[in-house]
């Protein structure tokens, strides 16, 4: 899904013509792209060339609907659209050739109620409004009801009681829900109808990628409960904040490299983040989990879930850039099926090469890398000399030397253990 989920003013298409110019201009020359994203790696070039090609291709066939929609032929944006009922309101609109004005007048109100109506896409208009404009538009809709086992998802059949104790106990610790104080079975279904609704709105994440082999965890209801709450957070700010994604922007990526070597860096990051355009949200890895991070699309934003589960400063710089990294590469080529990633392990497929390779280059480049002294030295000094060059964390490179080592013993008092969590959940204790 693009950034932009439907043209239907002239004003978007204009905005449009714009955003595909500059993508142009941008895939036209090297020098261009490397203007775009001057100081990251060689690596980021392709990869975000790819995302660029994908990008400008599915702008150009939104462009190409509406255009089609003015002239009265609305197939292909009623195939964009899908069964979205608020997108189909606003197709009728343009088959009829009628402005946001036009529609106004029909149902005798201001022009700025169509336009925030369609901004939101009819989410939050009530029952009896939305009639009104499918009235005025002479539009029907039908219902067909399905028994409950077949609307909506149901958890495994074989999810037993304490896996839902695990997760409601979690649920409780964290404060997902603001009523800590009904009954124990009224909680328990309230979660189970918390999931479906999620899993019923956006799908299961049909692959873990545990860097080990690929599974199936479409009906891993721990995995499933903890991509639920990361969702709900991520609409609150995402509705609240009108946030928008640009994969053009990459500009700040290099900016974000080296937040990490303020003692806030991590809560800095987050809030660079959000101004870009990604959500990042905090929450803690439910026991049994093996994830350290995802990154996912909720509507067109892209979502970066952490779970914090290796409190230290090395482990929370390379989850984040290696999430970033799938957002910047991977927005239209799997984002919106999900990454599921713990980060320890071995790369499992290229996507999650791309992202290892992409988040380690864009926090030591591996021009510098391969010939540094401090990659084959045996005291801190040379380390920490070129954490300062790269004004960079110095955990971030002791935690690099432990991993390709292997030798998880050596520099364990100079990653940062203990100062990430804190941060965001200062008030939250372990389970």
């Amino acid at each position: 899904m693009s950034s932009i989920p439907l043209v239907s003013t002239d004003r978007q298409a204009r905005d449009l013509e714009a955003e595909i110019d500059k993508i142009s201009l941008a895939l036209s020359s090297d020098q261009t792209l490397k203007s775009i994203i001057e100081g990251l790696p060689e690596l980021a070039i392709e990869g975000i060339r790819r995302s660029l090609t994908t990008e400008k291709r599915e702008l150009t066939e939104k462009l190409e609907a509406f255009r089609l929609a003015q002239e009265g032929n609305t197939a292909l944006m009623q195939e964009q659209v899908g069964n979205d009922l608020g997108d189909l309101l606003i197709v009728a609109r343009l088959a009829q050739n009628w402005k946001q004005k036009d529609l106004a007048r029909k149902l005798g109100r201001q022009e700025q109620s169509i336009q925030r109506w369609e901004s939101e896409r009819y989410r939050s208009i009530s029952l009896g409004n939305f009639m009104k404009v499918a009235r005025a538009l002479s539009v029907e809709f039908s219902a067909q009801f399905q028994p409950s086992h077949m609307a909506k998802w149901l958890p495994p059949p074989d999810l037993s009681q304490a896996e839902v104790q695990k997760v409601l106990k979690h649920a409780r610790t964290h404060n997902w829900f603001e009523d800590q104080d009904s009954d124990q079975e009224d909680r328990s279904k309230r979660l189970i109808r918390y999931v479906s609704e999620h899993v019923t709105r956006y799908g299961t994440p049909s692959l873990l990628r545990t860097g080990i082999n690929v599974k199936d965890h479409s009906e891993d209801w721990v995995l499933l409960s903890w991509k639920a709450q990361v969702t709900r957070c991520a609409e609150r700010i995402i509705d609240s904040e009108q946030l928008s994604y640009r994969p053009l922007d990459v500009s700040w990526l290099r900016q974000l490299a080296k937040l990490s070597a303020n003692a806030e860096g991590p809560l800095q990051a987050q809030t660079l983040l959000k101004k870009h355009g990604i959500v990042l949200i905090i929450e803690r890895n439910i026991p049994g989990m093996e994830v350290d991070g995802a990154a996912f699309l909720v509507e067109s934003i892209p979502v970066i879930g952490l779970t914090l589960r290796r409190d230290a400063l090395d482990n929370f710089w390379f989850t984040l850039m290696h999430e970033v990294a799938h957002v910047i590469l991977h927005y239209k080529t799997g984002l919106a099926s999900g990454f599921f990633d713990d980060v320890e392990h071995a790369e499992v497929d290229e996507f999650e090469q791309e992202a290892n390779k992409f988040a380690s280059d864009l926090l030591v480049p591996e021009e510098l890398w391969s010939r540094t002294p401090a990659r084959i030295a045996k005291t801190s000094a040379p380390i920490e000399n070129l954490a300062k060059q790269l004004n960079i964390a110095p955990a971030i490179i002791f935690g690099r030397i432990r991993f390709e080592r292997k030798n998880y013993t050596i520099f364990s008092d100079k990653i940062g253990r203990g100062t990430v969590r804190k941060l965001f959940l200062p008030e939250v204790k372990d389970e």
